[in-house]
């Protein structure tokens, strides 16, 4: 089976670095600085005029957490489907509940969704908020979710490989294991070899500077008290594609 690098990106920008560094897929974002939330459909669309990438879009209203009230989800839903109609390959999202179990109405409706699109239903890192892994994805095995992206439940997939591993053995022949937080291409092969997982997600971070984030009374910074932004790295995205 063919190993896939999906590289994490938050802006046209970043799409350009990933495809130009050699990858084939890309989470289109916006605001990677709260965890990656719905980016505009202006990106997604230039992203697909400019490249081949395959698209995943992340649709996620806010910041914090994953439970959302009735609003949240029908503008989720519509948000998907402008996606949908504008060339995603695919969207990533979770709805959960209060007490941390998979959002079971909501999830269908959006893997129903994007089902009907022919496209590809991925349940992001809100599953490593889940009470209980196991139930998680046995839930989303049975409302035909097409992947999920985990980290194990650990800050930092190699701390999470343990139950990585146990996933991917276990469900790994009913929906795709997708790996993420903290992979590059010091650790990628270990991930590999211990979990058997066939898909890497990675953000390739690097940082530039932008001298108009703070003065002597402002400042809009978010990476400590500096001026500088994440942005993808070609050069890593290439690295991390030499490890395939």
């Amino acid at each position: 089976m063919e190993f896939v690098i999906e590289i994490c990106t938050g802006s046209y920008q970043d799409c350009m670095a990933a495809y130009k560094g050699g990858a084939k897929r890309v989470e289109l974002n916006s605001a990677l600085s709260v965890g990656g939330l719905t980016p505009s459909l202006a990106t997604l669309i230039r992203v697909k005029k400019d490249t081949n990438l395959k698209v995943i879009c992340m649709v996620r209203p806010r910041g914090a957490g994953f439970c959302y009230d009735t609003w949240d989800c029908q503008i989720m839903m519509e948000d998907a489907k402008l996606f949908l109609e504008n060339g995603a390959d695919g969207i990533a999202f979770g709805f959960l509940n209060e007490d941390g179990t998979i959002q079971i109405q909501a999830t269908k409706q959006m893997i129903d969704l994007i089902h009907q699109y022919g496209k590809e239903a991925v349940f992001h890192r809100a599953f490593d908020v889940t009470r209980n892994p196991y139930e998680a994805i046995e839930t989303l095995i049975q409302l035909k979710c097409d992947r999920i992206l985990t980290s194990g439940q650990k800050s930092k997939a190699m701390d999470g490989m343990e139950l990585i591993r146990d996933l991917q053995a276990k469900y790994g022949h009913q929906i795709e294991i997708l790996v993420g937080s903290g992979m590059n291409d010091q650790n990628i092969q270990e991930m590999k070899e211990m979990t058997k997982v066939t898909q890497v997600h990675s953000s390739c971070k690097g940082y530039k500077v932008d001298p108009t984030t703070f003065n002597a009374f402002v400042s809009y910074s978010y990476i400590g008290n500096t001026n500088q932004f994440d942005v993808v790295k070609q050069e890593l995205v290439e690295k991390l594609v030499e490890t395939e």
